[in-house]
């Protein structure tokens, strides 16, 4: 379907939305504009409050919410449509991913959940808006996630070279992409930023490590970080996904000596996140050659070093050297899934999520 798609999403960083204005190619992206849009203050708070302390998080507080982050995802639509000066009647679709409040596939009932009201979106942009991509994978047995694979897989995979494309946000996952023919896989290997972004907000308060410079001034705690390698999702088999319910500072304090430097347990949580991105590399895509990296980790030159260091026989490099800003990937991925949903084409791959079959994903709000 040619025209024009923006795509919309919020990681568990919930530092803000990223949003872009992709149009696709045979086999490319083309992004038209691409920005991230911070969130209020207050209610970035009481995001992290809803997510962290659920037991407070009322069915009031949780609507309010919705409608909140949706105003928000409308806005961040607009104003990229007008710094861009692109007409909405030129967009084919929005596809929001929204905001992730609770993930839970693992449950007795399971269940994901995402905020951000996709008729507050669609009625206030004038564009049909694909939104809740994750719950038809969970109705056929499957995580909900990772969702990009089919994407990375799509935009990435090359016949000559055995590649892995590596998201690092608050959560770090992998898509196995082999040059031999075959389905991909992919899983989230445990923490990306969420612990490190926690532990320098706690003592230092500030929303991320840039750079990873407080944990490049620390040393590695190695009994600690043994400690966390024991955690029995590191060994667990895909498909596999994960989040801020189970890897979060209550997670973190059952482990951490009363004693322990502050620093050196960042630098710790660095370590952590490299050893176990390397590890699921080396276990599942041994013969991979070629590293691509996307999201927010791509920016911290400390954790890069680290995984660097750990995988000597990968060239890492960037996603923006493979034609896609590593900021934007996920917004173009769900930019990409809106217009398979409007195609009527699969989305989900159940060799990475589990599903017992492929199908179209989302739900599609009419503006109209």
């Amino acid at each position: 379907m040619p025209g024009y798609y923006i795509g919309l999403i919020s990681g568990t960083s919930m530092d803000g939305i990223d949003a872009a204005i992709v149009e696709f190619g045979d086999r490319s992206v083309d992004i038209v504009s691409g920005r991230t849009v911070p969130y209020p203050e207050t209610l970035r708070n009481r995001l992290i409050d809803a997510t962290r302390t659920p037991e407070t998080c009322t069915v009031d507080v949780i609507g309010a919410l919705d409608h909140w982050v949706g105003e928000c995802f409308r806005d961040a639509a607009l104003g990229l449509l007008q710094s861009a000066g692109v007409e909405p009647a030129s967009l084919r679709a929005i596809g929001s991913h929204g905001q992730t409040i609770r993930h839970r596939p693992n449950a007795e009932r399971p269940f994901t959940l995402q905020i951000g009201n996709a008729d507050v979106i669609a009625k206030g942009t004038g564009i049909d808006c694909v939104a809740d991509f994750r719950s038809a994978d969970l109705a056929l047995g499957g995580q909900g996630a990772p969702l990009v694979p089919p994407f990375h897989e799509w935009l990435f995979r090359s016949a000559d070279v055995d590649r892995c494309a590596l998201n690092i946000g608050g959560i770090a996952n992998i898509t196995v992409l082999p040059a031999a023919p075959g389905p991909v896989s992919g899983f989230d290997t445990g923490p990306g930023n969420t612990l490190m972004d926690a532990w320098i907000r706690r003592y230092r308060d500030m929303a991320f490590d840039d750079g990873g410079r407080w944990a490049a001034s620390g040393t590695t705690n190695r009994s600690l970080l043994q400690a966390m390698l024991t955690d029995p999702y590191f060994d667990k088999p895909s498909p596999k996904s994960t989040g801020f319910e189970y890897f979060n500072l209550d997670w973190l304090s059952r482990l951490i000596p009363d004693d322990a430097d502050r620093a050196d347990v960042q630098a710790t949580l660095a370590d952590l996140t490299a050893t176990t991105i390397a590890d699921a590399i080396d276990r599942h895509a041994p013969e991979t050659r070629e590293l691509l990296v996307c999201g927010g980790g791509v920016h911290n030159r400390d954790l890069i070093r680290r995984l660097d260091d750990r995988l000597a026989h990968v060239t890492l490099a960037s996603t923006a050297d493979f034609g896609l800003d590593p900021d934007h990937v996920e917004a173009a991925a769900f930019a990409w899934l809106a217009k398979r949903t409007l195609s009527g084409e699969p989305g989900n791959a159940p060799e990475v999520t589990g599903a017992s079959r492929r199908t179209v994903l989302g739900a599609i709000h009419r503006a109209g």
